[in-house]
Formats: C-alpha cells, structure tokens, sequence
C-alpha cells in the first residue's frame, strides 16, 4: 500500500518511512509549503500515487489541507485528517491494516 504524508515534521519523514517499510508498505512525504507551481504539482502527484493519504493539520498550511483534499476527493483517495501524527499513531494504523488485511 502507498501512504501519503502530508505536514507534519520533516525530521520524522525518515521514521515514517522506516515503520512503513517494515510492515511491507510505502510511504512519501509533502512538508505542506505551496509557495509555487512545482510545489502544487508535487503535493497533487502525491495524492494521485497515494492509497491513503494523512494530512496534518497542526503543522500545514490552510490551502495544503484543503488543495490534498480536494484531490484525494476526485480521485478517490482515502483522506485521514489529524491533528498530529506521530510514531505510535502511525504503527497503530500500519497495524490495523496488517489485521484488516489477513481477515
């Protein structure tokens, strides 16, 4: 499965990526700054790529939310909105898939 990180601590994409790959999965990271064009096309490129996408709310900016979104929307993307995302969260929902998968 990809997931895709958008916000949140660019000093965790490294651990992100670690517990993803352990669990058999992929993950890739948007810090959540839109200030230009390839910004935009990258944070939609991910989105598009993504099975699910996190979106951090506390370290984001407002149109980085709302433009992740709107893409996930259109193409059918699963949004989970959070606050703050941290390592145990992240192992938890890596968890539940293991369990949701094998059922």
């Amino acid at each position: 499965m990809r997931i895709g990180i958008v916000g949140g601590l660019d000093r965790n994409a490294p651990g992100f990526a670690t517990l993803a790959r352990a669990a058999g999965h992929e993950v890739a990271n948007h810090n959540g700054v839109l200030a230009g064009k390839s910004s935009l096309a990258s944070l939609t490129s991910l989105v598009r790529r993504s099975d699910v996408v996190f979106v951090v709310t506390d370290v984001n900016s407002h149109n980085a939310v709302l433009h992740a979104r709107k893409v996930a929307r259109r193409h059918h993307r699963a949004v989970r909105l959070v606050r703050r995302l941290g390592f145990a969260e992240f192992s938890a929902y890596l968890g539940a898939q293991v369990v949701e998968s094998a059922a």
